[in-house]
């Protein structure tokens, strides 16, 4: 059960039966503390009898009160093993878990529903969040769901799917020139005079617990054996961040032993925060500027919780790798050519980053790596400018 929320930077604990956004002492993500001695007994052998969705962690979800969880049957997505890339690649084996069945089309679904539940608890009626996409149309969903009013801030670029889709759930949608950090700053104008409740990322400790969920189905659908290393797209951070998390919290219940997945985050060239931070080309990523990029979810110029990512890249001898548009583009193209994939470009600049992180010595042919999908390519097709007459 949750017992506490800590604050990321100096430890500082708050009361989790208030709503809060960041902590107060440092201005820096609240992490969800659960007090996972009281429920030890717990076992990973009674998951099969709780629902066939995320929330069949329940006991390490922040919900109280489960009249309050706003469900659309996200999780539980597809792990299954890559056929024809592995061989054309050099490896032995690669697996591919795939968000893109969640509801929304994401795994923006699941750090929503999480969000979105506890918002309901805590009363809130409206929420704001700026996206690059995904996330405005998973929040203006569960808002929905939950009879609640949703404001999304979203770059004016965005294809028009993704616009379509916040108006489809009733949301009140908002253009900006600029990318996710630009929305952030109207988003923060339009909270000061409107009353309504942030759901940015890291602006309030839910998502994240939505999006750990992912770390422990991997862990049940490999039968409790973690790969030995994990590739994750990587804008906010959000979902590399969870995984982590959810790693440690089943260390905790005993449900895994042994040594943690390294972490690797894909970037995209034209938005490469952590990549140059990692690099050491600059103290940190607050001052960054970014360019847009097919990948709508990388292009995440300034990161909130950019320690907290490199505090998994290091505590899990990771490495972070950037990828061009070309190189996206054309590894979308191979997914669906040869694995029957449509998968989203942060899905592909994954596959894109293979050959070099196995080149530079990063991968071994022979490990068990997976790959982490975050939602499905049908929105980002106006990105790609394909013609179809041209290409016959």
């Amino acid at each position: 059960m949750l017992h506490a929320l800590q604050c990321s930077h100096c430890g500082q604990h708050y009361d989790p039966f208030q709503l809060h956004q960041t902590s107060v002492c440092c201005n820096a993500p609240l992490v969800a503390q659960y007090d996972t001695a009281d429920i030890v007994p717990l076992s990973r052998e009674v998951l099969p009898a709780h629902s066939e969705n995320m929330w069949r962690y329940l006991e390490m979800l922040p919900v109280f009160d489960v009249e309050n969880i706003v469900t659309l049957g996200e999780g539980m997505t597809p792990l299954q093993t890559l056929r024809t890339i592995p061989g054309l690649l050099g490896f032995d084996r690669l697996y591919w878990k795939d968000e893109s069945q969640n509801p929304t089309g994401s795994f923006k679904a699941r750090g929503l529903s999480a969000a979105i539940s506890k918002a309901k608890e805590f009363g809130v009626e409206r929420c704001i969040v700026p996206t690059a996409g995904n996330a405005g149309g998973a929040m203006s969903a569960y808002c929905a769901a939950a009879g609640m009013r949703a404001i999304v801030v979203m770059p004016r670029h965005t294809p028009k799917i993704f616009r379509e889709e916040c108006w489809m759930y009733g949301a009140e949608l908002v253009l900006v020139d600029g990318l996710i950090n630009d929305c952030a700053a109207e988003a923060a104008r339009i909270k000061q005079e409107r009353d309504c409740f942030d759901i940015s990322t890291f602006k309030e400790p839910y998502r994240l617990e939505g999006k750990k969920t992912m770390g422990y189905e991997i862990a049940e659908q490999l039968e409790w054996n973690l790969p030995d290393v994990i590739l994750y797209p990587t804008g906010g951070g959000t979902g590399l961040i969870g995984l982590w998390k959810a790693f440690q919290e089943m260390q905790a219940l005993g449900w895994i032993s042994g040594k943690l997945p390294r972490m690797i985050a894909v970037q995209a060239a034209n938005c490469q925060p952590v990549v140059s931070t990692w690099n050491g080309s600059q103290p940190n990523s607050k001052k960054y500027n970014g360019q847009p990029s097919i990948a709508n979810g990388l292009a995440v110029p300034r990161p909130f919780a950019e320690p907290l990512m490199m505090d998994v890249l290091h505590q899990s001898n990771g490495h972070c790798i950037a990828i061009s548009e070309e190189d996206i583009k054309a590894n979308m193209i191979m997914l669906a050519r040869k694995e029957g994939i449509l998968a989203a470009p942060e899905g592909a600049a994954l596959i894109a980053a293979l050959p070099q992180l196995l080149q530079e010595g990063h991968l071994q042919a022979d490990e068990n790596i997976l790959l982490l999908n975050t939602g499905s390519g049908y929105k980002y097709l106006e990105n790609l400018n394909i013609n179809p007459a041209a290409s016959l």
